[in-house]
Formats: structure tokens, sequence, C-alpha cells
């Protein structure tokens, strides 16, 4: 069986095509990405692509199965045209899919599609609708990418679509693109509330990508360690930080203003995902056979590099925390300021 996987360079793809070598010696593996592609394993295909421009149909000849990893939009952009190009270049894809007769797709999505909301359950499973918050922009490219690959694969007779939607993923001395949007979200001025988190192990996501593809998987499941990381655990494993908690609105306002200014990498539309809870279940995934090697904490403890305030006893760390909120707050408050003329200068 012949199977290719697009955005085989990045962080993910790479584990992808590593593990699928692995597998199932029966497996043709054929890594492609725009960039150039690292050392593959033994039997693994490499080709630079472009998905842009590039004749997938030929690319993707002989394929029975597409894992589409590659993405142009990153949850720290706001930029509705890398949102454009994002489902452009899955358009693409599936026509070249259907055009050489590929019968499975694997697309990677994420829990955000499910939306940060008060009244969502803990935890969310599967039959949960997709709402995403509307002005979280990464999130609804998401949400739209599941939608075509749900039509494609309802308007093609035999084929199956499998959507994976992991949490917040992170990796060795490295929180990953959301885990960062979302960590810098929770510091300083914050949103009230205090959900619980998750963090999945990049190397979880990419075995559950295996399992899916290995199984031929047909429908949508989460992806995420069992249970999920309280708010006074994460207090515990992130340490002081200063931190003054305002109203949500008040959040998303202050947020708007400093990424309008170039002063802050968080987009406002990620504030409601640090205040209310969107943990999910994995059930679904456990039963294809799937199981996670890192809890939340072993993924959050493996993403972050242990420094001296990680050696402090809690309560001396807890101290240390009021203390540099205290001092904070007349700082921020100050920039707060400056910030608002400086927006009113402009406008």
């Amino acid at each position: 069986m012949r199977v290719v996987v697009t955005g085989a360079a990045g962080a993910i793809g790479r584990r992808v095509v590593a593990r699928l070598a692995e597998a199932d010696p029966n497996l043709e593996v054929l890594a492609v990405d725009k960039l150039g592609l690292p050392a593959t394993a033994f039997g693994v295909d490499s080709k630079r692509v472009d998905l842009v421009a590039g004749d997938l149909t030929a690319v993707f000849a002989g394929a029975a199965t597409i894992v589409h990893l590659a993405s142009s939009s990153t949850p720290d952009n706001a930029d509705p045209s890398s949102a454009d190009l994002e489902i452009a270049i899955f358009r693409r894809v599936l026509d070249a899919a259907s055009a050489v007769g590929v019968s499975h797709v694997v697309v990677l999505s994420t829990a955000m599609v499910y939306g940060a909301w008060h009244f969502n359950p803990v935890p969310i499973t599967e039959a949960a609708p997709v709402r995403p918050n509307p002005d979280f922009i990464w999130a609804s490219v998401r949400a739209a990418v599941e939608q075509l690959a749900m039509q494609w694969g309802q308007g093609n007779r035999g084929v199956g679509v499998a959507v994976l939607r992991p949490t917040a993923v992170v990796s060795d001395d490295d929180l990953g693109q959301l885990a960062r949007v979302l960590h810098a979200a929770r510091r300083g001025v914050a949103a009230e509330g205090d959900p619980p988190v998750q963090y999945l192990h990049a190397d979880d996501l990419a075995s559950a990508v295996v399992a899916v593809v290995t199984t031929r998987f047909n429908g949508v499941a989460n992806v995420a360690p069992d249970g999920w990381i309280p708010p006074d655990a994460l207090h515990e494993l992130e340490g002081p930080s200063p931190r003054i908690r305002v109203p949500q609105w008040t959040a998303r306002g202050l947020a708007s203003l400093r990424w309008k200014a170039g002063l802050s990498p968080t987009p406002p539309g990620v504030v409601p995902y640090t205040s209310n809870s969107w943990v999910v279940s994995n059930d679904r995934m456990r039963a294809v056979g799937w199981s996670p090697e890192y809890s939340n904490e072993e993924a959050w403890v493996a993403s972050h590099g242990a420094g001296p305030l990680d050696r402090l006893p809690a309560k001396r760390r807890q101290e240390l925390a009021l203390a540099l909120s205290a001092g904070a707050i007349l700082a921020i408050a100050t920039a707060l300021v400056l910030l608002i003329l400086r927006w009113s200068r402009r406008r």
C-alpha cells in the first residue's frame, strides 16, 4: 500500500514518516514537502513539491492513502489570506486524490473546533457539534478543512476519511505554536476563569496518525492523553508569573490593542480558550488500539527545560508569584496607558 504524507518536513511529518516506515514493511511511503527534507528512514522516498502549483496528480499516482499534514496557517496568524490559501491547497489535494483513485484521506484538525464555551461538557466527545469561536481564524480554518474532507468523502463512494482533533501539541524542550500562544495569553493581563488543560506529546500524535492509517479508520477522533491537568496543578507546574485577572471582554479588548500595535504574538480570538474548558475525551482513539505514552503532565514537563525556579519549594514559588504580580500591576497599567495613547494617535 502506497501512502503519501504531505508536510513531511514538519515536526509531526518527520515523526509520522519514520513511524510509518517502521509499522509495516508492506507500506510504501512517499514524503512530500516544499522544503528540503531531512534524511528519511530506509525505504522511504521523498519529493520536493509545492502544493500550490505542483502537479499533484502525478505525485499521488498509485497512492491508496493521503496523510495531509501540510498547513499554511498557524495559531499566531490572523491573516485571512493565509486561511484562503489553506482552503485552496486542500481543494487541490482532494481533487488530485479523486483523479488518481485514493481511497483513504487522513486530515489533521484540532480540538479547538469545538470552541471554548462556558456550556462545554468536560470532557468533550466527538458527538459534540463543531462551533469554533468565530474570531479565532485558525480554529475556523480547521473546521472548514474538516467540512471539505467530509463532503469529499460523501461524494466519493468507497473512500474513507479520518479527521484527527488533537489538543495542544508539545515536544521535547518545545511548547509548539498553539501551546505557546495559549501560554502567552494566560500571562500578564489574563481573562477570568481557570479551565483544565491538556498537552499532547508530538510522538503520541504521530502514533495516532499511524494507527488510523494502518487500521483504515474512517471518522472523527479526538487525540489527547487520558484526563487533563486541573488549574491548581497547572499553576504548580508553571511556577510564579505575574498575572492580573480581568473580565473576558476586557482581556479580549486589551489583547486586540496589543495585537494591532504589534506588541503581542497573541491573537485576541484565543482569549476564550484560556477562560473556558475545551478538554476532550480520547475513548474513540483508544478503541482503535492507540494509547498515549505520555500523560498531560509528562508532556508538559518534557516541553520545558528545568529552570532555577523549578527547584524552589512550592510555598516559596507562590510567595514569589504574589510579589511579582504586585510589582507588575504598576508596570502593566503604565504600559496600557502608553498603548492606548499610541493607538489613539494612529487613529
